[in-house]
Formats: structure tokens, sequence, C-alpha cells
């Protein structure tokens, strides 16, 4: 007995990811998984369709899933590929239910079963499913990437015979799951780095990661390890290094 499974082709714009690596494919082969693809799928990140092996490729969408018991897509698909879907199949993929109430009901009406991956519980027990903590740390490496192109100097200290550079200031603002991966990334690049949080057991994060703790006094720890609202009051008290000259156009606020 094998389970067809269906990975699709991303269509939204700026949508790079794939549903599948190859590191993956033969774990769900012993499990006794038949793979189908469509042609490109991994193109948008430099993956040859050779590199997918025991992997077949079939183009038409339609056709893809007919017969697949589960389909693997990142962003929410179509509802040409849901209707094309059979009964009783399984998706797993974002979906974003409050946005796609269409897709949502189309869902409903044939019977799949849905695994959105933005729900999955961030718990221990499903920390290896826990999509949303491992795209939120990318993000953050990529923001420091994608900021650091747009300063109007070199993140690190540079010394050379015309003289030295000094490094870049990073001010993080939220040390979440990308936040924290922010400031690890411009503390790796040499930066001079601090960051802010209304919830103050974030600062011994913040020192573990080469960077300084901006207190402003505030303690919004909410249930869950997440922050509560702030209050009309907190709301007005002024950030300490809102005019210091450490934060000039050689900075960089993420």
């Amino acid at each position: 007995m094998y389970i067809n499974v269906a990975v699709l082709t991303e269509t939204r714009a700026h949508e790079r990811r794939v549903a599948l690596v190859p590191a993956v494919v033969q774990k769900l082969v012993k499990l006794g998984a038949r793979l189908h693809m469509q042609p490109g799928a991994g193109a948008a990140i430099h993956l040859d369709d050779a590199a997918f092996e025991d992997v077949a490729f079939i183009a038409d969408r339609t056709a893809l899933v007919k017969d697949a018991d589960v389909v693997l897509a990142i962003q929410p698909p179509a509802l040409e590929v849901v209707n094309a879907m059979k009964e009783g199949a399984i998706l797993v993929s974002f979906i974003y239910a409050h946005n796609e109430p269409a897709l949502v009901k189309r869902l409903l009406d044939k019977k799949i079963t849905c695994f959105a991956m933005e729900r999955v519980p961030r718990i221990t027990r499903a920390q290896s499913m826990d999509a949303l903590s491992s795209q939120s740390a990318l993000a953050g490496y990529y923001a420091v990437q994608l900021g650091s192109t747009h300063l109007a100097r070199v993140v690190p200290k540079i010394t050379s015979a015309a003289g030295s550079i000094g490094p870049a200031h990073v001010l993080v603002m939220g040390l979440g799951v990308a936040g924290l991966e922010a400031m690890a990334t411009a503390h790796r690049l040499g930066a001079v780095v601090e960051g802010y949080d209304v919830r103050p057991e974030t600062q011994e994060q913040a020192l573990s990661l080469g960077a300084t703790f901006v207190d402003t006094g505030i303690d919004a720890s909410g249930k869950g390890g997440y922050a509560r609202e702030l209050s009309a009051e907190e709301k007005t008290i002024e950030f300490p290094i809102k005019h210091d000259n450490r934060f000039d156009a050689g900075a960089l606020y993420l």
C-alpha cells in the first residue's frame, strides 16, 4: 500500500520556496510514498528536476492532484486545484483562513483534511513542524542582509591604510524569533547591536547574542511568553535612544 503525494509549483508573485526538497525525498519513499511534482517546482531556488530522484513529474496541475492522497504546497492553492483534488484527500500548506474564506468553504465541501501550517501549536512536541518559527528565523536573517544593502556604510569595522571606518549600529525592535536571529546575524557581521522588547526577560537572550539591551522600564509580559498590549501611559514613555547620535544615517533599524 502506497500513498500518492503531489507537490505543487508555487505561482504567487515573489514566492520562491518549494514544499519538497531533495533531502526529504528518500525519507518519504521509505515510508511508502509515491512522489509527483510539477516540472520546475524548485527552479526558483536553483534546484533542477534532476535533483529530485524517484520523483515523477507531471506538468498539468489537474492531472497532478486528481489522484493524490496528499497535496503539499507553500501558499494556499488556487480554487481550481482544490476542485481537482479527490474527496477525502489531505492538503498541507499555509492557508491563512481569515483571508481565504472561499478556499476554506471549498475544502469543507470536498471533505478535504487541511493541515494549516500557520496553525501548528508552538509547543515542544510540535517543534519539528513549527513552520512559523523556522520562517521567522529566516526573515530575521534576511532583514539584516537586505537592510545592509541600503546602509550608507559597511557593517563591520574596517581598518585600512587610508584610515578606519567604525562599525554600523543596529537597533532591533522586538526580540521574538525573527528579532533574535536579526541580532545574531548583525553581530556576526561585525555591527554594534542593541535590542529592545517590552518583555524584560528577553534581556538575557539579547546579552547572550553579544548585544546590549535597551531598558525603558516597561514590563508588558503576557501569557505564554507573548507580550500584552501597552497601556496608554506606557505608550507615552520616550524611547531612551531616540535622539542618540549613534543612530544616524549609518544605522540600521530592524
